[in-house]
């Protein structure tokens, strides 16, 4: 794959994976890395630009939350996300959210749920994916407030965001 890195983001008892998105012609290396870090549930917040079936004929769930480019997530997405992470954190271990612009949206979101403050989420994910966040995604996330929905048991699992 000619893309960044995969990033690991580890806190507490949350790992995610930040990766690149694949297309079609680079979904077989993608989904390779995927399974290399124990990923088995993908969310995908960028537009699709690989088939949803080879991902799942490797055994990793995939799901579609998109939302627009540069943008805070919805309302919707951000429920949605919080109640996956306490699925796969809390019960059942290997989630995955990929991406580079995005995804350490929803890492950070995850973070601050767990009471962290929103500048230290953002430094923490900085120190692994410089770049990450632009303005308007840092005001949304300064502006979060934080609904105290992750609260995990001593569980390691893997989560990785697209």
């Amino acid at each position: 794959m000619n893309c960044p890195a995969p990033v690991e983001i580890s806190y507490e008892n949350m790992c995610f994976l930040i990766i690149h998105n694949p297309t079609n012609a680079t979904l077989h290396k993608y989904t390779e890395e995927l399974k290399k870090y124990g990923v088995t549930t993908l969310v995908r917040v960028c537009d699709a630009t690989y088939a949803k079936a080879p991902v799942e004929k490797e055994g990793i769930y995939l799901l579609d939350w998109p939302f627009d480019d540069g943008a805070p997530p919805t309302n919707q997405t951000v429920d949605d996300w919080l109640n996956r992470l306490k699925t796969k954190f809390c019960e059942e271990p290997g989630c995955c959210v990929a991406g580079l612009g995005r995804a350490p949206v929803l890492v950070a979101l995850a973070l601050i749920e767990c009471g962290m403050k929103y500048e230290d989420a953002v430094q923490f994910i900085r120190q692994k994916r410089r770049g990450a966040f632009n303005s308007k995604q840092l005001l949304y996330l300064e502006k979060y407030q934080s609904k105290m929905q992750l609260r995990f048991r001593d569980t390691r699992g893997h989560c990785c965001v697209q």
